[in-house]
């Protein structure tokens, strides 16, 4: 199965659906071919979308629009990024292939199914066994299922200071972002890159379930 990885920085989210089986084809407005780990494109991820003989090549898509106007930690930035979740949406929808939308809590996604016919979760790293937090919300256009938070205190987190007290606990006064990264999985990446991903693990979990989607729709 062929997944389209858009908004696809340096291959966080495309690693993990790799892992559940996928062959991932990476799209960015940003040349990140040097560290992305999948058959890479450049290109503006809008007009992608309206390609659709290119993406008719592709089983299904991800999609992670700039996160920064959506958090609450971001909101003194000077220059906001754009807010992209809803023209992202409307053009899945009208594509009609499996999609998943990934973004920080207080972007505009459903956190788990409603009655009205959204299928979300949230996800949190200390579910699957990470010493991080890194929750993070995914909508779907199929049901989906979360998990269950485990959290301990503090996280690691070298942007805060109890997290880095964490890292230099036990690492020592090494650089603690690329503990943190290799933490997360994604120690292949730039510090700019880790700060951007996701853990891979979070999208290994749901690619096997949208493999099962599309496995079951094909049936």
């Amino acid at each position: 199965m062929k997944l389209l990885d858009l908004f696809c920085c340096e291959g966080g989210a495309g690693t993990g659906y790799a892992r559940a089986g996928f062959e991932v084809t990476g799209v960015d407005i940003e040349d990140r071919s040097e560290r992305y780990p999948f058959t890479f494109v450049q290109a503006d991820a809008l007009a992608v979308l309206d390609d659709l003989d290119f993406v008719g090549q592709f089983d299904a898509i991800h999609a992670s629009p700039p996160c920064q106007s959506y958090s609450a930690a971001f909101k003194h930035l000077a220059t906001p990024q754009p807010m992209l979740i809803d023209p992202v949406r409307e053009r899945l929808i009208r594509i009609g292939k499996p999609w998943i939308i990934e973004n920080v809590e207080g972007a505009p996604l459903g956190a788990q199914d409603d009655l009205f016919g959204s299928y979300g979760a949230l996800l949190c790293g200390t579910s699957f066994g990470l010493r991080v937090y890194r929750h993070r919300l995914f909508e779907a256009s199929f049901p989906v299922t979360g998990t269950v938070c485990a959290h301990t205190w503090p996280a690691m987190n070298p942007h805060n200071v109890a997290g880095r007290e964490r890292i230099y606990a036990e690492h020592g006064r090494s650089d603690p972002e690329k503990v943190w990264a290799a933490e997360m999985g994604v120690e292949w990446m730039s510090r700019h890159g880790a700060r951007e991903s996701i853990p891979p693990v979070f999208t290994k979990h749901l690619g096997r379930q949208l493999l099962a989607q599309i496995e079951a729709v094909a049936a």
